[in-house]
């Protein structure tokens, strides 16, 4: 999508379309990728239409001509590498989009799966999810252009701290391919000063390749570093450095975007899953359904909690099985994301004023 695309838009949104409408509702399923868009359409309650492929830009001018035929027209699509783009040039057309869940499509498991087969069964659901069920779609909350620009930054952040590792772990792989073993940071200046004569020539010469691309991309992971700390807020709680507060901040974007705890607690994905049948009921590990940097960062920021708010409410409840040397390895993990899932849900109800630091036993940085 470029902006010839946006232009387009830009230049027929105020078309007239004061012609009765012919139908009351039309449904579009949209299989999409970065050539073509793949579209089935459902007329009022009638069956899926055969589907049809076209360009990014020949779609939007085709839709367009939806528009005057039905008093509303629906489209969905599924989450994916083009993000929120085209969401935002339907709903500014007037079209009522929803970007759903990448899921299996193929529910039969007939093996038979394609481009066409997806856009129907997606324009089946969205039917379905129009006319009320709302279990049809599993649907994704579109962040506002501003929140998707701050979030990508700490993204990308993330992204470089990953890269570095990869590049890490193939140098460590080439020494070890040639009888040497190295553990950790081996490209670190005073470890490398001390490796290097040890080892010949030729093999010096690749590793210095990944030295100098991890110099670079160390450099952009403290600078993305320092940029996301500084912008954070004095006022925190002690053990919440600059990073985390962000992370969580930005992986979120608005907290009254919740209405009760189990909301919050789910999209963590920190909660434990069930499996029941009739009299048979079994409590299965947490279902990491839900924003994993999010849930990261919480884990991480609970075990902080342990060391910087040993008087807080939380840490209190779980001390007794954390500090305990003889609690199990399991024991503990259970605890910490209980301690996790309920930071989430204080989080959530400190930034949207529901209680106040002292009430959950903080002690507050800068403060």
């Amino acid at each position: 999508m470029n902006n010839r695309i946006q232009s387009s838009i830009s230049n027929n949104i105020n078309k007239d379309q004061t012609t009765t409408p012919k139908y009351e509702t039309i449904k579009l399923g949209l299989d999409v990728h970065a050539d073509s868009i793949v579209v089935v359409r459902i007329i009022d309650h009638s069956g899926p239409q055969p589907a049809q492929r076209f360009s990014p830009v020949k779609f939007l001018d085709w839709v367009k001509t939806q528009l005057p035929l039905a008093r509303c027209v629906h489209s969905c699509y599924e989450a994916g590498p083009f993000g929120f783009v085209l969401h935002r040039q339907l709903t500014l057309l007037g079209i009522n989009n929803v970007v759903t869940q990448p899921v299996c499509l193929d529910e039969r498991h007939k093996g038979v799966n394609h481009d066409k087969s997806d856009a129907r069964e997606l324009a089946q659901r969205l039917d379905r999810y129009v006319a009320g069920n709302r279990y049809a779609l599993a649907t994704v909350r579109v962040p506002t252009p501003e929140e998707e620009h701050a979030r990508i930054r700490s993204r990308q952040r993330e992204q470089l701290k990953r890269e570095l590792q990869r590049i890490s772990a193939q140098g460590r792989s080439l020494l070890l391919s040639q009888g040497y073993r190295e553990k950790g940071a081996w490209w670190k200046t005073a470890r490398w000063e001390t490796l290097r004569p040890r080892l010949p020539d030729w093999l010096t010469e690749r590793l210095d390749v990944f030295c100098r691309l991890i110099a670079s991309l160390n450099t952009e992971l403290n600078q993305a570093t320092a940029e996301l700390s500084k912008v954070a807020p004095a006022t925190r709680p002690l053990g919440m450095g600059g990073l985390t507060y962000e992370t969580i901040e930005r992986e979120v974007g608005d907290w009254n975007r919740f209405t009760n705890r189990r909301q919050i607690g789910s999209y963590t994905g920190l909660c434990g899953g069930l499996s029941a049948s009739g009299r048979s009921s079994y409590q299965l590990s947490i279902t990491k359904h839900g924003n994993v940097r999010l849930r990261t960062a919480l884990v991480e920021m609970a075990w902080r909690l342990l060391l910087w708010q040993k008087e807080c409410k939380l840490v209190k409840k779980w001390k007794s099985v954390l500090a305990n040397p003889r609690a199990s390895g399991a024991a503990r993990k259970k605890a910490i994301v209980a301690m996790a899932r309920q930071l989430a849900v204080d989080l959530w109800r400190w930034q949207t004023g529901r209680i106040s630091p002292e009430d959950l036993g903080w002690v507050m940085k800068g403060v």
